[in-house]
């Protein structure tokens, strides 16, 4: 008995000691973190390594996209920190954009970018493993717009589709596409065109990145995938030129065929019925950011306003903009309280068209 009275005075006067402890030690961590959120940003940028994570791997255009973002943005931000780009593949970018708007910290030092769909994925609800609301991300930016991009179809030559009517046709032959993760854009393109078009489309998914996909169709797996133009620019020029192993099928994401294309369709022109023409104003209007960047919500004001300016400024920059000419990427910029609006407008979008989009979006979560 005394034994157990002895060992019950021990824990709790253990457990008191913790307490005090603790308690000592919120004191001192309070204002740190007061003091950390009270400085300037350039006091907070000054000498820090920033963190841009990509939600793709090495190779792909979002990722030469955020390498050139990376080799610039740093000497427009106050304190002019140093930009490490680390890349977090995964489920068409969703793995980064959810750990960006959940895990990272909401202080300025971390900020990514990730699938143009993204933002509608989530207005949707369609994919249940979407942990964020698209209109509390602090958005920066996107370095380029669908304003001169075009999301285009390529399909092998050897492929017996040679017209984008010949999946239209009853009985005519179907085109195997591959893509990567639910939510990214060469899926859900794949699947509009798909279940609203009635295009003869099978869409093979996991794929890991870009490059995987390249190959895939370069070693004839699949037929064919979708993406955007400044990304085969950058990454495969070979598909551009006389000699490349694939045709351009079919160009979407815009209203309008684009200049360098004016021979091949856009999917608008197959479209027959209202409701097939506000699905595609729909995905035109989330192709609009086609390269987003944005940071955790709830960042201090003054860092918010100091990441979009930068931005900005670093938009206008000529070496910036000599050096995306050299990488063959498009510079259409599109700043974050304009991505907002955007994201607002995807929002108000009548009903039953978003229940439309939603139910094809949702057939990517085990598309064949």
């Amino acid at each position: 008995m005394p034994d157990a009275i002895f060992r019950s005075n021990v824990s709790a006067g253990w457990f008191r000691h913790a307490l005090a402890a603790c308690a000592a030690g919120l004191l001192l961590f309070a204002p740190a973190t007061q003091s950390a959120h009270a400085q300037s940003a350039a006091e907070f940028y000054n000498g820090r390594t920033v963190s841009l994570i990509v939600g793709y791997g090495p190779g792909g255009g979002y990722d030469v996209y955020a390498r050139h973002f990376a080799r610039h943005f740093g000497k427009y931000l106050p304190g002019n920190p140093v930009i490490v780009v680390q890349n977090m593949p995964g489920a068409g970018s969703l793995v980064a954009a959810n750990h960006i708007y959940n895990a990272a910290a909401r202080d300025g030092s971390v900020f990514g970018t990730f699938a143009r769909d993204m933002a509608l994925s989530a207005l949707l609800k369609a994919n249940p493993n979407i942990r964020f609301d698209p209109r509390k991300f602090t958005w920066i930016g996107t370095p380029a717009s669908s304003e001169e991009d075009v999301y285009l179809t390529f399909v092998r030559k050897e492929s017996q589709v040679r017209e984008a009517s010949d999946i239209l046709r009853p009985g005519g032959p179907e085109v195997v596409l591959g893509g990567t993760g639910a939510g990214s854009a060469g899926n859900d393109w794949a699947l509009l065109l798909r279940d609203a078009l009635g295009m003869r489309i099978k869409l093979i998914p996991g794929y890991r990145d870009s490059s995987g996909l390249f190959l895939a169709v370069e070693r004839g797996e699949i037929d064919g995938r979708s993406l955007d133009y400044s990304a085969v620019r950058s990454s495969r020029p070979l598909w551009l030129q006389q000699d490349s192993p694939v045709r351009v099928l079919l160009q979407f994401g815009r209203t309008t065929r684009h200049r360098d294309f004016p021979n091949v369709p856009l999917a608008r022109d197959f479209a027959k019925t209202p409701e097939q023409i506000a699905l595609l104003d729909l995905a035109e209007l989330s192709n609009t950011l086609a390269r987003p960047f944005a940071a955790p919500p709830d960042l201090p004001a003054d860092r918010t306003a100091a990441l979009r300016k930068a931005f900005i400024d670093m938009a206008k920059d000529k070496d910036y903009i000599a050096e995306g000419e050299k990488l063959r990427i498009d510079i259409s910029p599109i700043g974050g309280e304009e991505i907002l609006k955007v994201i607002e407008r995807m929002a108000s979008v009548p009903t039953e068209v978003l229940e439309r989009m939603k139910a094809i979006r949702a057939a990517s979560q085990g598309a064949r």
